[in-house]
């Protein structure tokens, strides 16, 4: 797909905790495609110490609005500046990089989309991609606390929503792949995308049900296009640059089974 380098209006900074922003973004020109699981570099402006763009996930894009969204949890100077952003502020994006999930051939596979944390942010466009096509789609978010819990309401515009927590706060106590929800179900496609442990168990619990399963890896990518070497990982093709290569893997791919 081609690239673009675009400069994006800020026009909403929603603050969903202290930890975590979601930014809205928009143009004077119509959005290009970008499909689910792809993500984008943001140059970081203003920041005396973030001189390499931040990767980060498409959350959503709306064409009719012609807006794209932004998950932002705040790490750094770079995120946290990025947090900050004032209505109206240019922000600087290439897009859209790395590659996509893949759709299920039969209308009728039983989806279930697992994300952990900030890790959510690429399932909600993925979601309302696969609603769109015909699909039911069934959520599974988990997170520390209920405070780490975003965006209930807008995944559930697009299927089924199940919570864990590791406090027990919201949802069933524990972590995802513990969720009550999974006993006895057997899904044909599984997504995920969360920390690593996370994902893992995922995959895990995917290959024992013999379900398909995507994940979409969070390596440190500070370029973008495969030049930096920074997040390279170890496939059974070799070691490839997640940034062109992924982030999204089918698991069968990567070394987690062996």
């Amino acid at each position: 797909m081609k690239k673009f380098i675009l400069d994006l209006i800020l026009k909403e900074n929603r603050k969903l905790s202290n930890q975590y922003a979601l930014l809205i973004l928009t143009s004077p020109d119509k959005l290009p495609e970008i499909l689910p699981g792809q993500f984008a570099e943001v140059r970081v402006d203003g920041s005396s110490t973030t001189f390499l763009r931040r990767p980060i996930s498409i959350h959503y894009v709306d064409y009719e609005t012609n807006e794209l969204w932004l998950l932002i949890q705040v790490i750094g100077d770079g995120t946290k500046r990025m947090a900050d952003l004032r209505i109206g502020e240019i922000v600087n994006i290439i897009l859209p990089l790395g590659n996509s999930f893949n759709e299920p051939i039969e209308k009728n596979s039983k989806l279930l989309l697992v994300g952990g944390g900030c890790g959510v942010a690429p399932l909600l466009y993925l979601g309302a991609h696969l609603k769109n096509e015909g699909f039911d789609v069934n959520f599974l978010l988990g997170a520390r606390t209920e405070l780490d819990i975003l965006q209930k309401s807008e995944y559930l515009r697009f299927g089924k929503v199940y919570i864990t927590t590791e406090d027990g706060s919201m949802g069933e106590q524990g972590f995802v792949t513990q969720h009550s929800f999974l006993n006895g179900s057997n899904f044909d496609y599984i997504y995920t995308c969360g920390p690593t442990p996370m994902m893992k168990a995922v995959a895990s619990y995917a290959a024992k049900t013999k379900a398909n399963c995507e994940v979409s890896l969070e390596n440190t990518m500070a370029c973008g296009i495969g030049a930096c070497l920074c997040c390279v990982t170890d496939t059974i093709d070799g070691h490839v640059c997640v940034c062109t290569e992924g982030p999204v893997f089918n698991i069968t791919k990567l070394k987690w089974q062996i």
